[in-house]
């Protein structure tokens, strides 16, 4: 279980989160939505470990335990995977260079043995080809001159290979066209069962319409402030979230 209680947290002496707190249990998709500069992406962060930001009160628990001291490498050993909103360009770094080190540094981090190089080829055109991401993406440096589409393909092919207990996906439907959203999507979905968790980030509706949530939860002003079902998303769609803000 991934548990958010009371979180407080700064950057540069600015208050970004206020109090924030939220339970994803093991096989949930919980989703968040809200206005920009709530603290979406800071939540995400957070989270994942990102060291600009303090926590100057609250905790965050995975399976009972704080990770608050654990730096990003070992929360990601942990079991935790963030999806960026605007995945990086790493020049000079080739994609299945990148992708092998990760999967055999996390191996390692748990106790396991490495790859061999046909499992690992295996295991990456396997994922790749249910994503639609073309076999010389593979041979480019990660992410460099991708388009938007293809740099979140890639960061799903990444979550599907490394296989985490919490996947935190902020604003994946960024940059995609209809095609691109499905695709990606599908990648997500086809990762949802009972063992694991994932924290939906999202401005809109459409994103929803895919990746189908059993939680929606509404943030403004660095915290949680309404809970509901699916339905509270077409809520929003519809009347927006300046009643939340102001309420907040």
């Amino acid at each position: 279980m991934l548990e958010i209680k009371n979180l407080h947290v700064e950057i540069d002496d600015k208050k970004i989160l206020n109090g924030l707190t939220l339970t994803i249990h093991p096989g949930e998709v919980a989703a968040i939505m809200g206005p920009n500069g709530s603290g979406k992406s800071t939540l995400s962060y957070v989270i994942a470990g990102k060291e600009d930001y303090t926590v100057t009160e609250g905790d965050i628990l995975l399976n009972g335990n704080s990770i608050l001291e654990m730096e990003a490498n070992e929360r990601a050993a942990a079991g935790l995977f963030l999806a960026f909103q605007y995945p990086l360009e790493i020049p000079g770094v080739a994609t299945m260079t990148f992708l092998k080190a990760a999967m055999n540094a996390q191996a390692k981090a748990r106790g396991e043995a490495e790859l061999s190089p046909g499992d690992f080829m295996r295991k990456v055109r396997g994922a790749a080809e249910k994503l639609g991401i073309n076999p010389d993406m593979l041979k480019r440096p990660l992410n460099v001159g991708f388009s938007g589409g293809e740099k979140k393909r890639m960061e799903i092919l990444q979550m599907t290979l490394l296989d985490p207990a919490y996947c935190i996906l902020d604003e994946t439907d960024s940059g995609l066209d209809i095609d691109a959203l499905r695709i990606v999507a599908e990648g997500v979905n086809a990762l949802r069962g009972a063992g694991r968790g994932m924290l939906v980030i999202t401005h809109y509706q459409r994103l929803l319409d895919h990746i189908v949530p059993d939680k929606v939860h509404v943030m403004a002003k660095g915290r949680i402030v309404k809970s509901g079902g699916p339905e509270l998303a077409h809520e929003l769609e519809k009347d927006g979230y300046a009643n939340y803000v102001e309420a907040a």
